[in-house]
């Protein structure tokens, strides 16, 4: 027995001897935001001991934390990266309040990841790890696979975008047993944004190894995302396209490097990429962006590949979510708000890692107003300087007008927005910035022309105030609009707002960021003595609402109503 026992001993000995070394964890790569640390290191517990032991890593305070994402098969909603508020009544769309906050956290928040990551099932399945892979959610929204082959030799001459016949069948493969039957009760979202139906109906599986056989005339080594985005000129839309890729890297996050910036992405269209929000992509990659024709004309083998989460899904995120009465604030908006700034290196006003400047203590800090200037042939405020005149005499604002072109850099745009504790402006895709404002923030739609659903309902996903024009007494519409299909229409004109209204209105904004549990933290830690609200008395924070709870864990009163974009 002892004999066997030492036999046993060498042979582990020798293995161990043997096995290559694996390269230590590089923690300087690991570039998140402070709050998502812990999160991190509890999705990865091999990187969490090796942190432990190694008397480098910086991290050590990170470990061990009772925490979870929300889409962990064992995650209590407790310990999740954020409880959902949900102060207003389901209004029958459920039967109790627990229904309620469920609802909403499976619409709307990490609980849409992990029904997403239950679906996901096995369509080319590998008998030895050289082998192809593929498995996708349902109606397959999402996919990964590994030792994916594609075909692009016959890639069309004419442009190609939201096209459906890219590909032809047998273009993409692998060396995998296909379960066909599975596959066809899959295509059932057939449509360019909706899913990656239209690509993986020509999935046929290959008679041998792509790679080992040689069959690519390309092999990319590197992690890659595919992504077939929306309009990169809009930025609503194309947001929706960065708020579903970052929720895919969750959904992806089955490796260490989940996170890293190391990664390909390829644009599912001919057209050279072009946008004026593209450095929101340096958010995900150090890369350059490709498309189609950085491959056309060959045969390319993709290692590791992912179809991330598209912009338009039945009952996606971002776009056509169908959120639940009386609830806002979702963990997962506000987890892609904190990533954004912090991999665009914008400091936050609204963490409690935020760096205060020495400065003046005993002068109170201002509410600082961003107002969005629209310099299109429609939605302009005709009177805009009128309402400016008028809200800068009250000293307790600081009022900034600005225009976001692109003669300012996005990242600038961003860090102004997320400077602004009042953000107002006309219906329109700027408001999308809404997304970046601190916790305590207010939008002002100064008026929604008939389009009540979008922004209210991003504010409500994000978890800032939001409010409208709801006087109509007290403005004046240029004219009826007119539509460029035919027809009026509200968004085709421009208009005037009575100017003491206006202010009436900031006045009731103002009230809200000076009386929020994350503002008034905010002014403790720069030591402040007092804020100036709308009624210019002091306010103290009390010791109940400046408790140690995780900011996460915060949750901001908004207004309980819903209209479906």
């Amino acid at each position: 027995m002892l004999s066997w026992i030492k036999r046993l001993f060498f042979v582990l000995i020798c293995q161990a001897l043997l096995r290559p070394a694996t390269a230590a964890f590089n923690f300087s790569s690991l570039d998140l935001p402070e709050e998502h640390l812990p999160f991190y290191f509890k999705t990865f517990p091999s990187v969490a001991e090796e942190c432990r032991g190694d008397p480098d890593c910086p991290f050590k305070n990170q470990l061990d934390k009772k925490v979870c994402w929300g889409y962990e098969p064992d995650c209590q909603l407790e310990n999740a990266f954020q409880t959902p508020s949900c102060p207003g009544d389901h209004k029958g769309w459920v039967k109790s309040k627990e229904a309620q906050i469920k609802a909403f956290y499976t619409q709307a928040d990490f609980g849409y990841l992990k029904e997403q990551d239950k679906q996901i099932k096995i369509l080319c399945e590998p008998l030895f790890k050289e082998d192809s892979a593929l498995e996708c959610s349902d109606h397959l929204r999402f996919c990964r696979g590994r030792n994916i082959m594609i075909n692009f030799t016959q890639l069309a001459l004419q442009p190609a975008r939201y096209k459906m016949d890219v590909l032809k069948p047998g273009q993409i493969g692998g060396y995998c047993t296909l379960h066909e039957a599975r596959m066809k009760e899959n295509l059932d979202h057939l449509s360019p944004l909706q899913s990656w139906a239209p690509e993986m109906r020509n999935f046929e599986r290959i008679l041998q190894r792509p790679i080992q056989n040689d069959l690519c005339d390309i092999v990319i080594e590197k992690p890659t995302y595919i992504l077939k985005i929306d309009a990169a000129v809009n930025m609503y839309h194309h947001f929706c396209d960065f708020f579903n890729f970052y929720a895919s890297l969750h959904l992806n996050s089955t490796h260490p490097d989940a996170f890293s910036t190391d990664v390909n992405i390829v644009v599912w269209e001919t057209y050279q990429y072009q946008s004026a929000f593209s450095d929101a992509f340096k958010a995900f990659t150090r890369n350059p962006i490709l498309d189609l024709n950085s491959f056309r004309g060959e045969v390319v083998c993709f290692k590791s590949v992912v179809f991330p989460l598209l912009p338009r899904m039945i009952f996606g995120l971002f776009y056509n979510t169908p959120i639940v009465y009386g609830c806002e604030n979702s963990g997962l908006f506000k987890a892609f708000s904190q990533f954004m700034l912090h991999r665009l290196k914008i400091p936050r006003r609204d963490s409690e890692y935020f760096e205060i400047d020495d400065g003046k203590e005993d002068e109170p800090e201002k509410i600082r107003i961003t107002v969005l200037s629209r310099k299109t042939a429609y939605r302009q405020v005709l009177n805009e300087e009128a309402l400016l005149e008028k809200l800068r005499q009250d000293d307790k604002f600081i009022v900034k007008k600005v225009e976001y072109s692109r003669k300012i850099p996005f990242p600038e745009q961003i860090a102004m927005t997320h400077n602004s504790d009042i953000f107002i402006g006309m219906h329109g895709a700027g408001l999308t910035h809404l997304l970046f404002l601190p916790d305590w923030a207010v939008l002002f739609e100064i008026y929604n022309c008939e389009d009540e659903h979008c922004y209210k309902d991003l504010a409500r996903l994000r978890g800032v105030k939001y409010m409208t024009w709801t006087n109509s007494s007290a403005m004046n519409q240029q004219d009826e609009g007119h539509h460029p299909d035919g027809g009026a229409h509200a968004k085709f004109t421009n208009y005037e707002f009575d100017p003491d209204e206006f202010v009436k209105k900031v006045n009731e904004a103002a009230e809200h960021v000076s009386s929020h549990k994350s503002y008034l933290k905010y002014l403790q830690k720069i030591k402040l003595k007092h804020p100036v609200n709308a009624s210019e008395e002091s306010v103290e924070p009390q010791e109940n609402e400046l408790s140690e709870e995780p900011e996460s864990k915060i949750n901001v009163e908004l207004q309980d109503e819903h209209d479906e974009l």
